[in-house]
């Protein structure tokens, strides 16, 4: 065997191990993810575009959220600025995601640039947690866990467009399922965490920019007063727990 030869043999090695290792992790994933990826697939379906649409949105976009806020988007009337301002409010987390993660980006090369563009919540939550075997590659074991979670993602979307172009019956309210998505995802951060002066602090904010802009123009200011509300709790150490607040009363 030459030199050559064995020096492939060794990155065969190294990516079929990498792979194995975070297979697993992902799997949990691929379960949400092909049941959300179906639903939203299914919904740009059901409105009229074609099963591409979601699939190589899935692929180039791969925002979870930001998809199924995006279908009303290419319904509504042309507004370039409301959709750049909306997808960056509701992506901003992925700024302190991304602070997070600079370490562990370093040096890792071209690689970088995919695990930049594919890091949703769920392979953050694993790649700024999880450390691999010392036998195995951490780059490339991060490359494959963001690699097999936006496959699950696209695969999803892709089915659900298809099925949506398919089946036929009275899909009436459907678009409902983006509001069930996200009361599901505060809900389940609600009962995570004792701590629910922002979850507070956010719905009063929301219903009172509903009540002053309507439904249809509400979400921009809100999310915009969210921030600045949080900011300044932030910059004068306003207490964001009721549990200090409760301990502090009592003693």
């Amino acid at each position: 065997m030459s030199n050559q030869d064995s020096v492939q043999e060794t990155k065969k090695g190294v990516l079929r191990r990498a792979f194995v290792c975070a297979f697993p992790y992902t799997l949990p994933i691929c379960a949400g993810f092909l049941f959300l990826g179906i639903s939203y697939g299914f919904l740009m379906g059901t409105r009229g575009f074609p099963f591409f649409y979601p699939m190589l949105m899935a692929l180039f976009i791969f925002a979870g959220s930001m998809e199924f806020v995006t279908v009303n988007l290419l319904l509504a009337p042309f507004n370039p600025l409301a959709a750049f301002l909306l997808a960056l409010i509701v992506n901003a987390r992925h700024l302190f995601y991304g602070i997070v993660m600079l370490d562990r980006f370093r040096g890792l090369g071209l690689k970088r640039l995919y695990l930049i563009f594919g890091m949703c919540d769920e392979s953050f939550a694993i790649n700024s947690t999880v450390e691999p075997p010392e036998d195995v590659d951490r780059g490339w074991f991060m490359f494959f866990v963001t690699l097999l979670n936006q496959l699950w993602w696209v695969s999803g979307a892709t089915l659900g467009g298809i099925l949506g172009n398919i089946v036929t019956f009275d899909t009436t309210g459907l678009d409902f399922v983006l509001t069930a998505l996200f009361i599901v995802l505060f809900l389940e951060q609600w009962l995570a965490t004792h701590d629910h002066v922002p979850a507070v602090v956010g719905g009063v904010l929301a219903l009172i920019c509903l009540v002053l802009f309507g439904p249809d123009n509400f979400m921009i200011p809100a999310m915009l007063v969210m921030v600045v509300a949080f900011f300044i709790m932030w910059r004068f150490e306003v207490p964001l727990s009721f549990r200090k607040q409760k301990r502090g009363a009592r003693s």
